[in-house]
C-alpha cells in the first residue's frame, strides 16, 4: 500500500514551481606558481579568513551572506516539488520507527543506545542482567527491562547535542561518555553512575575519545585535543575519577615524535612526517599491566609499541618498546594477560592474528593463533571468555570464525544469513551480542553464546521498520573496470522490475581509506524503492573489499582507479538495461564526495544527477585545512611536485570546464565539520554555476550548507527527515520519477 501510494502520488505531480533565483558569485582570482605552473583559483575568497585555516570557525560575513543566499535558493528549488509532503511523512514515519545500537555486558548491566517515534536523538538504556531488550520487554532468560540512563534531550532541549561515545567501567558501576554539540565531534568527556543516573563533577574538554578502563573501575586511559582547534595536539592521559583533568599525566604526546621513535634513525622530514599523521594512542590491557600503543605512519598503516604501566606506576616514565616499525596495514595489538595478540598484514596480505610475547615482542617469537585466508579478508577481531572471534569480509559479506585462545579452531559462527554482522563480546563471559543487517533486512540484534556456535541465534530486538523487505531483489554482479580489473557490485531493486533502460538508478560508492561497502540497510532508500526506483553499491580499489593490496591499488597515484571503477559501474548499468544515463543518478559522501566530484568532471555525460556529500574537491589545497593533512598519505600532496601533476589531473575544482552541460548537482556540508572543510563544497558551488551550459532551472547546481551540523553524526531526528527528503527530491526531480513536467 504504502509502494502505491508514494508512487501514485510522485507520478501526478505537476512541474516545479521556481520562484528560485540563481545567486551571483564574483570570481576574484588568486594566481598560485605550483611548481612552475600556474594554477588560477576564482573563487578563494569564499574560503573565507585564511589566516590560520587549521582552525575552525574562519568564516567572514560576506561569505555568510553568500552562503546564506546560495540555501535560499536550494530552499526555494526543493521546497515547491510536488509530491514533497508525501514522501516526507513518509521519510518521517520511516526513520521514526527507530534505531539502535548494539548492547554491550559489562559486570551485571547491559548498556545499549536507542531511538524510538519523535527522540530528537539516540537514548542511552541500561538493563540490570543480561535478557532484557531494547524494547523494554524480557525476553525470557530472566532479564529485566530496560530504564533511561541519559537522554540527551535532557540536557539540551534544542535536541542539538548528541551522545557520541560512551564506555562504561569494567564492573558496570560507572560510564565514561562523551557529548558534542551541532555535529562538530568535540566531545567533553563526562562521568555518570549507573545505578543513581547521578553526574560526577568531572569533566574533561577538548575532543576527548575513551582508550580504557583500569581494573580499580576508578580510573582509565583517555585521549584529547590539548588545543581544541588544533588536530596535532592529541594527547593520552590517566584519568582518576574526582581529580581534575589538569592533573592528569600524560603518556603520549603526539608532537612529541622524536621520543617515541628515539633510537630507530629516522631523519628530520621522515619526523616531520609523522607528526602530521593521527599520531599515537594506547589501549591498556583489562588487567592494567599493559599498554599497547599504536602511531600512525598514513591513513590505513600504523607502527605498534608495548609499553609496562606497572612500572610506569613505580617509575613515572613509560618505556615504549617496539613490536612492529614500518609495516604496512593497519596493525591492532590487544594485551591480554601476559600476551600480545595482534592483527597484522605482515606475511598475510588478508591479514592473520599473532600472540607475540610482550617481553620478547621481535618477529621471530610471533605465532599465529588466526591464520591468513586466501579466500576471506580478515576485518577484526575479539574476545569472549577463552575465546577469539575472527570477523571476515567473503565476496563482500561477513563470516565469523572461532577460536581458542591457543589457536585451536572451534568452528563457524551461524549467522541469520548473508550480509554483514558485527560481534559485542566480553572478557569474562561467552555470551555475546549479534548485530546482523543486509540490504532487504533491517538492523537486528540477536543474542549468541559462543560456547554453543551452532545454536539458532536468539532474535534480543528488531526494530519495526513499516516496510517489507522481502518485496527486494538483491543482486552481485562483478564487470570490468577500464584497465580490465574485475569489481564487485551490490544492485538491489524492487522485484519482477524490467531490464528495460528505463529504471530510475542510484549508484553509491566511497572507494578510499581500506573502508569496505558491506551490505546495508537504509531507511533513506525505502521511499526509492517504493517508487520503483534502483540502488546500486559498487566495491571500487580503494576500500577494503579485497584487502591490503586492493586499498594500495586506489591511493595516491592509482586514486584515479577509483573514479574509472565507478564510472565503468555507471557504463554497466546502462549496457546491461537497468537504465540510461538520463535516469542514472551517482551518490556520495566525504571521500565519497571527492568521488562523485570527479566523476561530474569527468564524465558529465554518463549522469543525469550528483550528489556531492561534505566533499573534498579541490585537493591542490585541502591538507592546509583542518585534520586534512592526516590524509596526505591517502591522496598525496600538492607540496610535492610528483604527486603535484596525478593530483591536479583529477581534483575537481581544477577540472571544471566552462561551457560544459554538467548534470544537475547537489552539494552539501556543514559549517561546523572538524574534518572537511566547508570551503571545498563553496567554491565547487560557486564555479559549477559559472561554468555549465544547462540550464540552472532544469539542470541546477545546488548548495546547502548546514549551520547546524558537521560531517554528518549527531544530527537531531528533524534534521535527519529534511536531509533525507531533500536528497530524495533532488534524485526524484532529476531521474524522471516525478512526470516530465518537472524537467
Amino acid at each position: 500500500m504504502k509502494r502505491s501510494l508514494i508512487a501514485c502520488v510522485i507520478g501526478l505531480a505537476s512541474g516545479v514551481a521556481f520562484g528560485a533565483w540563481l545567486p551571483e558569485t564574483e570570481a576574484r582570482p588568486v594566481t598560485d606558481n605550483l611548481h612552475g605552473e600556474q594554477v588560477v583559483d576564482p573563487y578563494r575568497w569564499l574560503e573565507g579568513d585564511n589566516s590560520d585555516p587549521t582552525r575552525m570557525g574562519q568564516m567572514t560575513d560576506e561569505v555568510a551572506t553568500w552562503t546564506d543566499a546560495q540555501n535560499a535558493f536550494t530552499r526555494e528549488t526543493l521546497d515547491p516539488l510536488q509530491g514533497r509532503a508525501v514522501v516526507e511523512r513518509r521519510v518521517r514515519e520511516l526513520i521514526e520507527s527507530g534505531s539502535m545500537g548494539t548492547p554491550r555486558a559489562y559486570g551485571p548491566y547491559t548498556f545499549y543506545s536507542k531511538q524510538l517515534g519523535a527522540q530528537a536523538q539516540p537514548v542511552l538504556y541500561v538493563a540490570s542482567g543480561h535478557g532484557g531488550n531494547g524494547n523494554g520487554v524480557a525476553s525470557g532468560s530472566g532479564g529485566t527491562a530496560g530504564r533511561v540512563l541519559l537522554d540527551p534531550v535532557s540536557v539540551d532541549s534544542t535536541g542539538l547535542t548528541s551522545l557520541d561515545w560512551y564506555t562504561p567501567s569494567q564492573d558496570g558501576s560507572l560510564v565514561a561518555f562523551g557529548m558534542s554539540r551541532s555535529g562538530d565531534e568535540n566531545s567533553t568527556l563526562y562521568i555518570l553512575e549507573t545505578e543513581t543516573g547521578r553526574w560526577l563533577s568531572d569533566e574533561i574538554p577538548g575532543k576527548t575519545r575513551m582508550s580504557g578502563w583500569l581494573p580499580d573501575n576508578r580510573s582509565f586511559v583517555y585521549s584529547r585535543l590539548e588545543d581544541i582547534n588544533d588536530a596535532y595536539s592529541r594527547t593520552t592521559a590517566i584519568h582518576v575519577v574526582g581529580r581534575h583533568w589538569s592533573q592528569d599525566p600524560v603518556l603520549l604526546r603526539q608532537r612529541a615524535v622524536e621520543a617515541i621513535y628515539d633510537g630507530l634513525g629516522k631523519n628530520e622530514d621522515e619526523l616531520a612526517a609523522l607528526a602530521t599523521t593521527w599520531g599515537p594512542g594506547g589501549v591498556p590491557s583489562r588487567d592494567g599491566r599493559w599498554l599497547a600503543v599504536t602511531y600512525w605512519t598514513g591513513t590505513s598503516s600504523n607502527d605498534v609499541w608495548v609499553a609496562d604501566l606497572e612500572a610506569y606506576q613505580r617509575t613515572g616514565k613509560l618505556n615504549l618498546v617496539p613490536v612492529l616499525i614500518g609495516a604496512q596495514g593497519r596493525n591492532a595489538p590487544f594485551v591480554h594477560g601476559d600476551t600480545l595478540y595482534m592483527q597484522t598484514y605482515v606475511d598475510a596480505p588478508n591479514g592473520r592474528v599473532v600472540a607475540i610475547d610482550p617481553f620478547d615482542p621481535t618477529l621471530e617469537s610471533w605465532t599465529d593463533v588466526v591464520p591468513h585466508s586466501r579466500d576471506a579478508i580478515l576485518q577484526g577481531y575479539s574476545f569472549a571468555r577463552g575465546i577469539l572471534a575472527a570477523r571476515y569480509l567473503d565476496d563482500a559479506s561477513t563470516k565469523i570464525e572461532l577460536f581458542k585462545m591457543d589457536g585451536s579452531p572451534i568452528g563457524p559462527l551461524e549467522l541469520p544469513g548473508i550480509g554483514t554482522a558485527s560481534l559485542n563480546a566480553a572478557m569474562d563471559r561467552t555470551t555475546a551480542y549479534l548485530r546482523y543487517e543486509s540490504f532487504n533486512e533491517p538492523d537486528s540484534i540477536y543474542a549468541v553464546d559462543l560456547a554453543t556456535p551452532t545454536a539458532p541465534a536468539r532474535l534480543w530486538d528488531r526494530v519495526d521498520i513499516p516496510f517489507d523487505g522481502s518485496t527486494l531483489e538483491v543482486r552481485r554482479v562483478k564487470y570490468s573496470s577500464k584497465d580490465g580489473t574485475e569489481v564487485g557490485m551490490f544492485i538491489v531493486h524492487p522485484k519482477g522490475m524490467e531490464l528495460n533502460g528505463e529504471n530510475p538508478t542510484i549508484l553509491y560508492g566511497y572507494g578510499g581509506f581500506n573502508i569496505a561497502m558491506d551490505p546495508f540497510f537504509s531507511t533513506t532508500y525505502v521511499p526509492w524503492f517504493e517508487a520503483g526506483g534502483v540502488l546500486a553499491v559498487a566495491n571500487l580499489r580503494g576500500g577494503g573489499e579485497r584487502g591490503l593490496e586492493w586499498h594500495q591499488a586506489g591511493q595516491l597515484d592509482r586514486k584515479q582507479n577509483v573514479f574509472d571503477d565507478f564510472i565503468a559501474a555507471g557504463e554497466y548499468l546502462v549496457n546491461s538495461g537497468y537504465t540510461k544515463p538520463e535516469k542514472l543518478g551517482i551518490m556520495g559522501g566525504s571521500n565519497g564526495g571527492l568521488l562523485t566530484g570527479a566523476a561530474v568532471t569527468q564524465r558529465p555525460d554518463l549522469f543525469a544527477a550528483v550528489y556531492v556529500g561534505v566533499p573534498l574537491l579541490d585537493m591542490l589545497r585541502f591538507e592546509k585545512f583542518l585534520m586534512a593533512r592526516f590524509w596526505v598519505p591517502e591522496y598525496g600532496s600538492a607540496e610535492n611536485e610528483e604527486q603535484f601533476k596525478f593530483i591536479k589531473a583529477y581534483s575537481p575544482y581544477q577540472n571544471v570546464e566552462p561551457g560544459t552541460r554538467y548534470p544537475a548537482t547537489y552539494i552539501t556540508a556543514g559549517e561546523n565539520d572538524t574534518r572537511v572543510h566547508p570551503m571545498h563544497a563553496r567554491k565547487m558551488a560557486a564555479l559549477m554555476q559559472a561554468s555549465t551550459s544547462a540550464d540552472p532551472e532544469a539542470d541546477p547546481i545546488l548548495l546547502k550548507v548546514d549551520r547546524d551540523s558537521g560531517h554528518g553524526g549527531g544530527k537531531p531526528l528533524h534534521l535527519r527527515v529534511r536531509d533525507t527528503t531533500d536528497t530524495l527530491m533532488f534524485f526524484m526531480w532529476q531521474l524522471g520519477v516525478l512526470d516530465s513536467e518537472s524537467r
